[in-house]
């Protein structure tokens, strides 16, 4: 009955898609053009290989990538991890990479906490094995990960989400080759962390095992105030066209008073949110090589999208746009506008905005922004860029003994055992909602306890639990968790909707290119300063402004790795 009733779950949601997708792309069924095509087929075949997967083992919880909403939980009693691994060998001490966020409970450390203890004990107990941690500033992880490896100090197991360093280790022989080890010892994270390991292997040769993500997750989301299309008579924008009258229209009625900002947007300069998914709109990706080239970093430049930039730089200059929203580093103008009630539509990451809706929404007593898709391609379909199975890649140093090694991939398997991973998420002793779902404890709860306020920090290996990716339970659980009820169960269901609409993922291989290594850092910090200095130029300027930034990104670097990308990409095909 449960094998059944998964299947006919997974065959619901898949139709709803269908449905979410015909909807909103005015009932013509969307594009694909050979990049992860879908079909019910292929939904059954993966719905009945889960299941039976799960068949006979306990039922596990939900993960979510950005270890925000609850999950489902484990319901049996501690782990075993795995019989190929259960055995006790020679005892052995191994130091294991911790991120030191300084929200450790009163008392306690990063390295020395409830948590790290618990730890200890069951891989102990099992494994014989003794574990020590070492802290490292998260807000400096990879600048300290280069020192320890640089000076042979790096502890047994590190970690970054850094994909050039990873490579950059790998390709100079600062990592352990771990394929064997990983065939003896890594059960668990083969069939429960399958779909993020092909990243980590170079020439047939594996050099990280990959932390798996939960839910799948957009990487960017827009919101429109559905109040103000109330107020306006207008239909939900489902093209840039309907969404530039519909911007041209607040800004016209004056619907956030003096303070009006029809598009909000902020001026952070380590992330493209704001005006990805809108320039990658105009952006034909005709196949997975054009899209390999012009991956997110780099579809800025891509053909086409120039004339994204001047339709953003047109709406700026016509007062739709946050004015010198550049300067607005830290974001605060941009939260605050939201909250006060002066902005009609936002594009950011897709649980940002929240906190700000939420204060909107008491504040007027209903609900004002809602999720949307709008971008619509030149074939008229979407492309909704999601995050990678993948999350960080996790790593043993050449520095390390065989010996260890050994020992870390136990550690490391034992890890990716999901009823192991809800565990350590949401502590040892987490209490289940009414639907099975694992509740983050409060922090006073955390402090009390002696717990560490980012337990994900020490789930390094598996978010990938069975119903992360349920949306009943995940807009259920959403709806469940508000501090205030700012939102319907409704309004956390269209998310769930919304966000499946033209799934994308960019094609991505191990390999980077030397110039890639060497340039892409700086390329990419480049291309956000140009994309703003574009988007904020004179209208009589843009062309000139335009043309002098994409030289210097040229000068930069930018023009070797995109040939590099061309030229490794053929090499494979």
């Amino acid at each position: 009955m449960v094998l059944l009733n998964y299947i006919r779950r997974k065959i619901r949601i898949f139709l709803r898609n269908i449905e979410a997708r015909k909807i909103l792309n005015g009932g013509t069924a969307m594009k694909r053009k050979g990049i992860f095509k879908k079909t019910l087929a292929v939904a059954l075949a993966a719905a009945m290989t889960l299941a039976m997967a799960g068949c006979g083992g306990k039922e596990t919880g939900a993960g979510t990538a950005d270890g925000g909403s609850a999950q489902t939980a484990a319901s049996g009693t501690e782990a075993a991890a795995g019989t190929d691994t259960a055995e006790k060998g020679k005892e052995v001490t191994i130091r294991v990479m911790a991120w030191d966020r300084g929200n450790a409970a009163p008392g306690t450390t990063t390295e020395n906490n409830a948590l790290t203890q618990w730890i200890q004990e069951q891989v102990k107990e099992l494994y014989n094995i003794n574990v020590e941690y070492v802290s490292v500033p998260r807000s400096e992880s990879d600048d300290k990960l280069n020192i320890m490896m640089s000076g042979g100090t790096a502890p047994d197991i590190v970690f970054t989400y850094d994909q050039t360093l990873f490579y950059s280790y790998a390709n100079s022989g600062a990592l352990h080759e771990l394929t064997d080890v990983y065939n003896q010892y890594g059960s668990n994270i083969q069939k429960f962390c399958a779909e993020a390991q092909d990243i980590s292997v170079m020439e047939n040769k594996k050099y990280a095992v990959m932390k798996q993500r939960g839910t799948e997750e957009p990487r960017h989301m827009a919101y429109i105030r559905k109040d103000w299309l109330d107020e306006l008579g207008m239909e939900m924008p489902t093209t840039k066209e309907e969404l530039g009258k519909y911007l041209y229209a607040v800004k016209e009625k004056n619907l956030g008073g003096d303070t009006t900002i029809p598009w909000a947007m902020s001026g952070r300069n380590d992330t493209e949110k704001m005006y990805l998914n809108f320039l990658g709109s105009y952006v034909d990706l005709p196949d997975d090589r054009t899209a390999y080239i012009y991956n997110e970093w780099y579809m800025s430049v891509a053909p086409g999208a120039e004339e994204g930039l001047k339709q953003l730089n047109q709406w700026y200059n016509d007062g739709l746009i946050t004015k010198d929203f550049p300067t607005d580093t830290a974001e605060d103008v941009y939260m605050a506008a939201i909250s006060n009630g002066s902005v009609g539509f936002v594009l950011d990451d897709p649980y940002h905005p929240h906190a700000s809706f939420e204060i909107l929404n008491n504040a007027l007593g209903h609900e004002t922004f809602v999720p949307i898709q709008c971008f619509d391609l030149p074939d008229g379909s979407y492309r909704n860029p999601f995050e990678y199975r993948y999350a960080m890649f996790v790593m043993i140093p050449t520095t390390t003994s065989d010996e260890k090694v050994e020992a870390c991939m136990k550690y490391l398997n034992w890890m990716a055992d999901p009823e192991v991973a809800v565990k350590i998420r949401y502590t040892p002793d987490y209490k289940t909602d009414d639907l099975g779902v694992a509740v983050e404890p409060a922090e006073a709860e955390k402090n009390e306890k002696g717990y560490p306020g980012t337990c994900d920090d020490w789930c390094i290996m598996n978010l990938n639990f069975e119903w992360a990716n349920d949306p009943e339970v995940l807009a259920q659980t959403s709806f469940n968790n508000q501090a205030t009820q700012w939102a319907s169960l409704e309004w956390y269901q269209s998310i769930q909707t919304v966000k499946e609409v033209g799934k994308f993922r960019f094609p991505v291989f191990s390999y980077i290119a030397e110039d890639e290594q060497t340039y892409g850092t700086d390329v990419k910090t480049r291309m956000i300063e140009f994309v703003y200095r574009c988007i904020v130029a004179p209208a009589d300027q843009f062309e000139a402004t335009y043309e002098s930034g994409r030289n210097e990104l040229v000068n930069a670097g930018l023009q070797k790795i995109l040939d590099g990308r061309a030229e490794y990409f053929d090499s494979q095909n």
